[in-house]
């Protein structure tokens, strides 16, 4: 078999694989530790990302929407408060700190936040292989038999189209979440995911095809935002929001609850048993699952109600409902079957457009893996076991390691794919693999 072509001689001793936030705040932490340190007691890193540049759900940069978590849980200030890649160091360079300041808020603008991460990104850009998509992880074994690399082909995105392998002790798979169609629809010209909403809008108006109906799917944050935003960008339109719940719950993001979301609380969930752990998720989901913040939920209210009164309603909401077909309709549109529950009465609406804003699922990493997944030991629920410090608990003869920055909601809580201990999870890894590192 024709051996891989090596990227180098280099051994990294972290290899990241995806590189939006969680990886991102690694790079910085790597990055922070290297400054001043001599060479042999530097951590080489590289971080990969099939992107052609950093994005990060810019598909939902609407430009009202602000974030959920507070600026302080940047990428780095819970770790380094003196770090200067904080948001507020942020804002400074760009001459806005006195004018950010004056809003009186903890919660930026979406789009500003994401500028944030960018300006983060090319500081660290060194660092990332941009336009590289990993495709494989090979164990390798040293001379006593132990897995003690792992071996990463990546394939060019941007070029060639060829292949390149790294070698690395670690890795960090931080590959995003991705979207979930319901059983039965399939993406397409007219059927969206909300994570395609604002592009796939864009090419839609100016297409200038007449938009009479848009149908959103989904009770959370996200779908709430996407009617919302189909309702102000097609002004014409009928925009009808499809969903089980009777209204819009509030999310919770009360002083007392917020603490679910606290370091101290991942080493409470992490040491639970698994009965007390399933407890806590399911009394705190409100804080971020199918949830949305009351100031959007009263604002679709009002002008619900302002149209009433006008007599001109094109927001509707269709709630104790679910979508049961999607069916070709006349002209390439489309005719969307909605079932009220209570009666099981069914209508037919003819649709231009479809959004599913129906969430994310954690990414099978078993297809990357290959046979590095068969080293990684699991739990009675099949679910991959991790430790406290995020790495994958391996078979024995693996001294290498594989750290996880999401998909551990069953051992780490809630916050496995949020911003709110991204910089903390950093740390903890970077902790990690420098106890584990021989000095060069």
């Amino acid at each position: 078999m024709k051996s891989p072509r090596m990227g180098s001689d280099v051994v990294h001793d972290v290899l990241g694989i995806g590189f939006g936030p969680s990886n991102l705040a690694l790079s910085i932490a790597v990055e922070e530790h290297n400054a001043g340190r001599s060479a042999g007691h530097r951590l080489n890193a590289l971080f990969l990302e099939r992107q052609s540049g950093f994005g990060w759900h810019r598909g939902m940069l609407i430009d009202d929407a602000t974030m959920q978590v507070s600026f302080l849980k940047d990428l780095v200030t819970l770790r380094n408060p003196t770090s200067d890649y904080s948001f507020l160091c942020f804002l400074r360079e760009r001459g806005r700190l006195i004018d950010f300041l004056n809003q009186k808020t903890l919660f930026p603008l979406r789009m500003e936040f994401h500028e944030y991460f960018e300006w983060a990104a090319e500081r660290v850009s060194h660092l990332v292989a941009y336009g590289s998509e990993a495709v494989a992880v090979d164990p390798v074994r040293d001379d006593d038999g132990q897995v003690a690399y792992f071996d990463v082909t990546c394939r060019d995105t941007a070029g060639s189209g060829g292949t390149v392998t790294h070698r690395a002790r670690n890795i960090s798979l931080a590959m995003g979440l991705e979207p979930h169609v319901p059983p039965g629809l399939e993406l397409g010209e007219r059927v969206w995911h909300n994570s395609q909403l604002i592009p796939r809008s864009v090419q839609l108006a100016d297409s200038g095809a007449p938009v009479r109906r848009v149908v959103v799917l989904g009770a959370g944050q996200s779908g709430a935002e996407a009617v919302d935003y189909l309702h102000r960008t097609f002004p014409e339109a009928e925009v009808c929001s499809v969903f089980a719940k009777y209204g819009y719950t509030p999310a919770d993001d009360s002083p007392f609850a917020n603490r679910i979301f606290d370091p101290e609380a991942v080493d409470v969930y992490f040491s639970a048993p698994s009965e007390v752990k399933q407890s806590l998720f399911d009394y705190h989901r409100s804080t971020n699952y199918s949830v949305v913040d009351m100031e959007l939920i009263e604002a679709l209210y009002a002008t619900a109600y302002r149209e009433k009164v006008s007599g001109r309603e094109r927001l509707r909401f269709l709630n104790v409902s679910r979508v049961r077909s999607v069916d070709a309709g006349a002209g390439g549109a489309l005719d969307v079957t909605v079932e009220f529950l209570p009666t099981g009465e069914r209508q037919v609406l003819p649709t231009d457009v479809l959004v599913l804003a129906t969430g994310y699922r954690p990414r099978d990493l078993t297809p990357l893996l290959g046979e590095a997944a068969k080293l990684c030991l699991r739990d009675d629920e099949d679910e991959i076991r991790v430790g406290r410090d995020h790495r994958v608990e391996t078979a024995p003869e693996v001294t290498a390691g594989i750290y996880l920055q999401g998909g551990t909601e069953h051992t780490h809580g809630l916050t496995s794919t949020l911003l709110s201990t991204v910089a903390v999870r950093a740390e903890e890894i970077h902790r990690s693999v420098l106890a584990g590192r021989v000095p060069a």
